[in-house]
């Protein structure tokens, strides 16, 4: 089976190269479940129901988020209405939502997704290598294929993360730095890893916002407002391929599309 995910959406642009796309994705890959990261998906900070019903619609099944889930007010009660959009596991006892979901792909499987978010440079939440395995356990019973979304900004917290849970799950994918890396693969024990899947959003700015407002502010250290940009969008994404019996990744492969990529006539798959 094939699982996409969709590296953070974000603002208008992010939203949109992502409605155009999805379709053609699944048609082209034979996809049997969207999964995208959707905390910069309204204006470039967090989610509205709006947003999240339309990016529904448009093909993401399930949306994870981080450390912007809570950037517009409205996704407090969002949250609690819609059980496919997930928070990071880690947040306290008591926040609204849940950290994991369970949802049936195309072809039939049951497949587990579970967020977490690192602590490296971000909040001092609950700690993900513990909490991921209490995780774990809520979903293992149900799911073979058990997808993670790992929300941090050190590249070496990804990494330890994704030796930590080889062979216990199908994949580790991080989000949250925007920046593609090139490190994809498939761990020893069978869990497909990438250290940041991107941005989908426009990449003529600063990690989604306008170059001129990011640069204004590294140059005078004055505030301003953060407007999200929209030059150049890209669609950053993996695809996964798993062995559905055992839940082990067998390939994982980076994306980069523009939307004449997306276009693009599927190539001819093999007789």
């Amino acid at each position: 089976m094939k699982i996409l995910f969709i590296g953070d959406i974000v603002g208008k642009a992010g939203r949109a190269l992502t409605r155009r796309g999805v379709s053609a994705l699944v048609e082209r890959h034979g996809v049997d479940l969207v999964v995208a990261n959707v905390e910069n998906a309204a204006g470039g900070n967090g989610i509205t129901r709006e947003i999240g019903e339309s990016l529904r619609d448009h093909g993401i099944e399930v949306m994870t988020s981080g450390n912007h889930i809570w950037d517009k007010k409205e996704a407090l009660d969002y949250i609690e209405l819609e059980p496919r959009l997930i928070r990071p596991a880690n947040y306290p006892d008591g926040v609204p939502g849940a950290g994991h979901v369970v949802v049936t792909a195309r072809s039939g499987e049951q497949v587990g997704v579970i967020n977490v978010m690192g602590r490296v440079f971000m909040a001092p939440l609950d700690n993900p290598f513990a909490v991921v395995r209490r995780e774990l356990e809520a979903v293992r019973d149900t799911a073979r294929v058990i997808l993670v979304d790992f929300h941090g900004e050190a590249t070496s917290e990804k990494i330890a993360m994704g030796w930590h849970l080889d062979g216990e799950v199908t994949a580790v994918v991080g989000t949250h730095t925007h920046v593609q890396t090139a490190d994809e693969r498939v761990l020893p024990k069978g869990t497909a890893y990438i250290t940041d899947v991107g941005m989908t959003g426009p990449h003529d700015s600063v990690l989604g916002v306008e170059k001129e407002v990011v640069l204004r502010r590294f140059l005078t250290a004055l505030p301003g407002r953060f407007d999200t940009a929209r030059g150049d969008p890209r669609l950053h994404g993996v695809l996964v391929t798993a062995d559905a019996a055992t839940g082990r990744a067998t390939a994982i492969e980076r994306l980069s599309l523009t939307p004449a990529d997306l276009e693009a006539p599927p190539a001819p798959r093999p007789s």
